[in-house]
């Protein structure tokens, strides 16, 4: 076995320490590292198993075109075990990743996914008129519910009904407690994860899963009996996909699977609208040259037209780029002894490839705390420079519908609203169970858009 003393320097601090830091300060956890220690660096603790942070190119590329056989990437994501279960595609390894993988897809890519465009459209507008003009609302609860409905709709197959509401109901519940700091808290110091009953923290985290649990295998179930209805939502489609071998997914599999989607599709591109709203309030000139661009495609564009348009891309590509909504991509224990960028990593070594220090290095992205699309217009960055869906074969499946869902719903809502800030001070990121997040209580005002500066899209 390698010497532990080849990996990169690092710090040396308590975990309990290091943790509370981790949680309440995750931004200024990593800078405060990476200025002392540098691209590579080591955690050190106790327990023989390290954790190490890579953030240089040459680095990331070598762990993610690396031999799967090289790591077990599904037991560094154990801690959301709980939550998806275990045949989510997140903690599978080996064949039955792959297996996994090849049949999750394909509904995500190709025509199916452009045929979702007017859903994500229609709800966008759902929810935005619901938004009273001139008064203050609570931008991610909006957000939130966009992403909420289109996954119901897209993903579930449902969009009315007792079975709808209560699915909302249950899943905005268990998702905004997952990203409350206590849930943050209860991920990070497995102690606090006991079972005290129903009005316990974990307690309740608990029994809110049972409650989803039930109400989606009875999707499950009704879904089943329409199978010969021709059904284009991604559920009925991965009941009706085969393995290699013939067989259907599992109700066990398609849970899991079902809440991996939702989980990793709701969340993520919530924060993500609410850091583009933010940012193009905050810079008149890229929300004019963002208006401009719209503007071109004249009235009622489709929405393959809007995902196509440069602009509107770059400024997707910089939110994601400036505070990627999951700091670092998917950790991957060693499992068998390999180099990398020269240092020799032990078996059971955590390797950590961080997508924000990457996003913030000066020779990549200069000046990089400044929110600029135009980076993307001048350059193509490689997949080891900006990656923030992770990359390798652990790759987000859902990254292409998540920008997607993305372009459309900003076009929809900024062609007929311009969206302000309440309180125009700075917003700095914070910690959202295990991504980074805008504040949950920031607060926007909505008012008309000025008919000469755009036609309202889909009216």
């Amino acid at each position: 076995m390698t010497a532990i003393n080849s990996l990169p320097d690092g710090p040396r601090i308590h975990r309990l320490v290091r943790l509370f830091k981790f949680i309440t300060q995750p931004v200024e956890y990593l800078e405060d590292f990476a200025k002392v220690y540098g691209d590579n660096f080591t955690i050190w603790g106790s327990r023989e198993a390290q954790l190490v942070y890579f953030s240089h190119p040459q680095a990331l590329e070598e762990i993610f075109t690396a031999d799967a056989s090289y790591f077990e990437s599904g037991r560094g994501n154990g801690i959301l075990r709980f939550l998806l279960g275990d045949n989510s595609l997140t903690l599978l390894d080996g064949d039955r990743h792959q297996r996994q993988r090849q049949l999750l897809t394909p509904p995500f890519h190709g025509e199916r996914m452009r045929a979702y465009g007017e859903t994500i459209r229609e709800i966008t507008q759902q929810v935005s008129s619901e938004w009273k003009i001139g008064k203050p609302f609570n931008i991610r609860a909006s957000t939130q519910e966009i992403t909420l409905r289109v996954i119901l709709r897209v993903v579930f197959g449902v969009d009315e009904g007792p079975l709808f509401e209560e699915l909302r109901r249950s899943l905005t519940s268990v998702l905004e407690f997952t990203g409350s700091p206590l849930m943050s808290g209860m991920l990070f110091f497995s102690f606090l994860q006991k079972d005290l009953g129903a009005w316990s923290p974990w307690g309740r985290t608990v029994r809110l899963l049972q409650q989803i649990d039930q109400l989606i295998y009875a999707v499950i179930q009704q879904r089943r009996a329409e199978s010969e209805q021709n059904r284009q939502d991604i559920l009925s489609l991965l009941i009706s996909a085969r393995y290699d071998d013939g067989q259907p997914m599992s109700d066990a599999e398609l849970r899991d699977e079902l809440m991996t989607m939702l989980v990793a599709g709701h969340e993520t591109t919530a924060s993500a609208l609410t850091w583009a709203f933010y940012w193009l309030d905050q810079l008149p000139e890229v929300r004019e040259k963002f208006l401009k661009e719209l503007d071109s495609l004249g009235v009622n564009p489709e929405p393959s037209s809007i995902a196509k348009l440069p602009y509107l891309t770059a400024v997707c590509q910089e939110t994601l780029r400036l505070y990627p909504i999951a700091m670092s991509a998917f950790f991957r224990v060693v499992k068998s002894p390999i180099e990398i960028m020269g240092y020799k990593l032990p078996v059971g070594t955590a390797i950590i490839p961080s997508i924000y220090l990457a996003h913030h290095r000066e020779e990549v992205f200069p000046n990089s705390q400044q929110f600029k699309p135009e980076r993307f217009l001048e350059r193509q960055f490689s997949p080891y420079e900006y990656f923030p869906f992770g990359g390798g074969n652990r790759r987000c499946i859902g990254l292409a519908f998540a920008q997607y869902e993305m372009k459309v719903a900003l076009a929809t809502i900024l062609s007929q609203y311009q969206v302000s800030l309440l309180n125009q001070r700075p917003v700095r990121p914070v910690r959202r169970g295990l991504t980074l997040a805008a504040p949950a209580r920031m607060q926007m005002v909505a008012k008309p858009l000025l008919k000469q500066a755009n036609t309202p899209i889909g009216v």
